[in-house]
């Protein structure tokens, strides 16, 4: 995609009549991505349902694993958006796929070292969270088969990141469709033995759901590997230092910024598991549910990234700022929109979910509390999409870090501690989601992220 070079670097936001349209293109693949990946988790969750509540902690304790690995690997990707689109927006291609090489390669290595905990010991690990002995043992075997395939799930991951750097949103999402839908598919099948299927339950939903995924990947990558789009591969065993450096430097906040997010989310359901096993699934179903929210907001911050990062690679800054405050105006309404939606029919959602009467109460509660903190999820998600997108990561990370630690672990800490009930528990994420927006926003109006650079990197086949 070439990025649009018709605004002076001067313009403001009424010289972008369009930039609401352009904002939109590269945010609802985004979105449909995001919501397929969450309805992957969702389904997960619902197929789960019929084993009970034990198998729902299970999953919701697998998935908590998963995305702390997985955490690792987002920093990297933050890192390959900014790259990608900055060489991409300043049409140095040969640049922009070496970044998408090294990137993935890079990727491929932390994934084989992180899976061998995660294949070793599952057991300990799922001892971590507290929970009971027939419910760890559950959440051991779908870690164990989660773990296995990490690297099939990871080079999927950085490939669809280089693609929506480069403006083709519409590749990676075809390719999630297909993989989603097999995901759902097989980990059915499994869970309760139909046909020639062995009945596998807990287990059979990550066997079945990362099969699916091995089977996608493998055919992704080829499509790559044959110059199948327009970021091709680059085909060559040795890596750019210079680039696999910028890829770190930009990366590490990035990733440590997402391991404190995931590890604080760890230490948050060890707290909640306090409030006993239906606590604890209310807040996995919750999460769920409320997660087709969230992914809007994800998908307004991955194109906003997209966005700064192909208009500073191209020397229009105002032009990249006055899109973001558009990002950030359409993320907020949707978001909000779908919010009121959420909590006008959290019982009827929750109810859908599972039939224990404990963990719907407590699920309606939990929808609520997280209904009110959409308009701030939207503009962390936004803002901070566009500080990634310029490079700048470690404001983000200390915006996190306030947020989290001083917003949802402490007190709810100090909650759990003087014997409060689990519904001011649920109502920390306010206050955190406050704290980060208003840092955020802060940050983002002072402007200090344009004066983020990049070393230049060598040229391509060095």
């Amino acid at each position: 995609m070439t990025t649009p070079r018709n605004a002076s670097a001067t313009g403001s936001a009424k010289d972008l009549p369009g930039a609401s349209k352009h904002v939109w293109k590269l945010a609802w693949p985004n979105i449909l991505s995001n919501l397929l990946f969450t309805t992957v988790g969702f389904m997960h969750i619902k197929i789960v349902a019929e084993l009970g509540t034990s198998s729902v902690a299970a999953v919701t304790t697998g998935h908590r694993v998963f995305f702390l690995i997985q955490a690792i690997f987002m920093g990297v990707s933050v890192a390959s958006t900014a790259l990608v689109a900055r060489n991409w927006g300043a049409q140095q291609q040969q640049k922009a796929e070496m970044v998408a090489w090294t990137s993935i390669i890079l990727s491929g290595a932390l994934a084989a070292l992180l899976s061998i905990p995660v294949v070793l010991i599952p057991g300990s690990i799922a001892g971590l969270f507290g929970l009971d002995a027939e419910t760890t043992q559950l959440a051991a075997s779908f870690i164990f088969y989660l773990g296995i395939f990490t690297i099939f799930s990871t080079t999927s991951m950085m490939l669809s990141t280089a693609l929506r750097a480069t403006g083709d949103v519409i590749t990676p999402l075809w390719f999630l469709f297909f993989s989603s839908v097999l995901n759902v598919t097989f980990a059915y099948l499994l869970a309760f033995g139909i046909g020639p299927f062995p009945q596998l339950g807990v287990a059979g939903v990550a066997l079945g759901g990362s099969g699916a995924s091995v089977i996608v990947t493998c055919a992704f990558v080829l499509f790559w590997w044959r110059g199948k789009f327009a970021l091709k591969a680059v085909k060559r065993l040795r890596l750019d230092r210079n680039i696999a450096r910028q890829l770190i430097s930009i990366g590490t906040p990035a990733i440590i910024e997402q391991a404190i997010v995931q590890l604080s989310f760890l230490v948050f359901f060890a707290i909640i598991a306090r409030y006993g096993t239906g606590a604890y699934a209310a807040y996995g179903i919750g999460i769920s549910l409320v997660s087709f929210s969230i992914v809007v907001g994800f998908g307004f911050g991955i194109a906003t990234a997209t966005i700064i990062g192909q208009q500073l690679g191209a020397g229009n800054p105002d032009v990249a700022i006055a899109a973001v405050w558009r990002s950030l105006r359409m993320a907020v309404i949707a978001m909000s929109t779908l919010s009121v939606l959420l909590a006008l029919y959290a019982r009827e959602l929750a109810s859908f979910m599972i039939d224990d009467p404990q963990v719907i109460n407590l699920t309606v509660a939990f929808i609520y509390m997280i209904a009110l903190s959409q308009p701030l999820m939207a503009c962390e998600f936004t803002l901070a999409g566009a500080l990634r997108g310029a490079g700048d990561t470690r404001f983000p990370l200390i915006a996190t870090f306030c947020g989290i630690i001083m917003g949802r672990l402490l007190p709810a800490s100090i909650f759990a501690y003087l014997g409060f009930s689990v519904y001011w528990i649920f109502g920390v994420m306010i206050l955190d989601y406050s704290i980060k927006a208003t840092l955020l926003l802060y940050r983002f109006r002072s402007r200090a992220w344009l004066n983020v650079s990049f070393s230049k990197p060598t040229a391509a086949s060095n």
